[in-house]
């Protein structure tokens, strides 16, 4: 059976943390930071882990991660 690809963009997306679950990084923090007031950049920062819901999908996008 050949190699499954791995779907770049998830790749670039996500990563799995040491107890093996998903992280990802939050939104709304590229552009337009004028408006935002620094506590909502702030607790942007910190990374988020996927929901329990979504691991299935992206475990299809990411098989060797």
């Amino acid at each position: 059976m050949p190699k499954m690809k791995t779907c770049r963009g998830a790749a670039k997306r996500f990563r799995r943390t040491g107890s093996g679950k998903l992280k990802r990084a939050q939104s709304h923090r590229r552009h337009i930071l004028t408006k935002k007031s620094t506590k909502r950049k702030r607790h942007l920062r910190d990374a988020a882990t996927i929901h329990e819901n979504d691991i299935k999908m992206i475990n299809r996008l990411l098989p060797y991660v």
